[in-house]
């Protein structure tokens, strides 16, 4: 019996687990317009690679926010442990840090890239690149554009894997909305990005390129301890990362968005200096452990009118976000293919056998694995949707 043809568009993480899925039950190309697969994720394997994270399932659904109740038959189906199963099988046993993250022990993508895409091409999947997606022609066939011209392609099924629009230079710009109605699409906006803050001209020179180590960073009633990195234009940095759309959020509807920082998260106020004394106030800052950017910090707030005792400054220093950071800084998206686009199995109702999965879709999450883990996820439930469409057509 003939093999069904699948078509996969985009060779991120979601493109290449959809089609991995799918291998052996079907002939399988993917199609990516770069020159070669998986940028985004070789970059993010720069810091370690993080696959995704060992808490409870519970939780860990509830850091897709409003996406999680579409979220969680895929991730319940394709779990944080299958993933980890996975990259053991694929030689690359993981870890679990001290923060709950799993991690490749070899804390880097390309080893896991070159067994994963060696693997694909055993299984018989082709991979095409400079593949530039231009839609469907009228009778429904793939229309590509390529170094040697336009090319069509018809396939029995279609994966689309087309990526959000952060880190455009890597590959996914978003510009694939161009084939959807607008009444399908969310528009893209940044997430896991920093923020703009409107520093003085004294404390951005003192400032930018220094980090908040061991700090916890509050925005209404949530508390996140982790680091952030002050920059010439704001603040960024995994701390902000895990707060970054309630904050984008806030800043669209009031215009900003104020956090405050602990930048003494493990010392009560009644231990801190109280700027009372001989000592000048960078000397009593110093002596409470402040690096010079905290202290720096603290001044700052001080300078601009911020009117607290020196105890619960420390332990609250207020700060106030004016802007995201613009996409093409953003580790992530949000925004993308409406879930009122898709069936329940991830197809599209205006195109039947055509599926969608990755970060295309419009879901985000915070940095800690659920990025990784929603596209893989996504991906293979969306592949197993198209091999039932197939199985029951045949």
């Amino acid at each position: 019996m003939k093999k069904p043809l699948i078509a996969v568009i985009g060779a991120g993480p979601a493109g290449l687990a959809a089609a991995e899925t799918l291998a052996g039950f079907a002939d399988i190309s993917i199609f990516d317009r770069m020159p070669s697969p998986a940028r985004k994720f070789l970059m993010a394997g720069r810091g370690g690679l993080n696959l995704t994270h060992s808490e409870a399932l519970p939780e860990f659904l509830a850091h897709y926010r409003n996406a999680a109740p579409s979220m969680t038959r895929a991730i319940t189906a394709f779990p944080p442990e299958a993933l980890r199963d996975w990259a053991d099988k694929l030689g690359q046993e993981t870890f679990i840090g001290s923060s709950g993250r799993v991690f490749p022990k070899a804390m880097k993508a390309s080893p896991l890239l070159r067994a994963w895409l060696a693997r694909l091409g055993a299984a018989g999947v082709e991979l095409h690149t400079r593949h530039d997606w231009q839609g469907w022609t009228e009778d429904g066939a793939l229309t590509f554009t390529t170094p040697e011209g336009e090319t069509e392609f018809r396939p029995d099924a279609t994966i689309l894997a087309l990526g959000g629009a952060s880190w455009p230079r890597l590959g996914a710009d978003g510009g694939w909305q161009r084939f959807f109605a607008p009444s399908e699409i969310a528009a893209f906006q940044p997430s896991n990005m920093g923020f703009h803050v409107d520093w003085s001209e004294h404390f951005r020179a003192r400032g930018a390129g220094q980090p908040l180590k061991r700090i916890a960073v509050q925005f209404g009633e949530t508390l996140v301890r982790g680091e952030a990195m002050i920059t010439d234009w704001g603040i960024e940095g995994g701390a902000i990362y895990a707060l970054s759309g309630p904050l984008r959020d806030a800043i669209t509807a009031h215009g900003h968005a104020d956090i405050s920082i602990d930048l003494k998260p493990d010392t009560d106020e009644a231990s801190l200096p109280n700027g009372i004394g001989s000592r000048t106030l960078s000397n009593q800052l110093r002596s409470a452990g402040l690096p010079p950017v905290a202290v720096a910090l603290v001044q700052e707030a001080r300078h601009g009118g911020v009117d607290l005792p020196l105890p619960r400054l420390i332990k609250a220093l207020p700060i106030r976000l004016t802007a995201p950071a613009s996409l093409a800084r953003a580790i992530s998206s949000a925004g993308g293919l409406r879930w009122g686009a898709i069936t329940a199995d991830f197809m599209l109702h205006q195109r039947p056998g055509v599926f969608a999965a990755g970060e295309m879709l419009d879901w985000e999450a915070p940095t800690g694995g659920y990025l990784l883990q929603g596209c893989f996820s996504t991906a293979v439930a969306a592949a197993r949707a198209a091999r039932s469409w197939l199985e029951q057509r045949s």
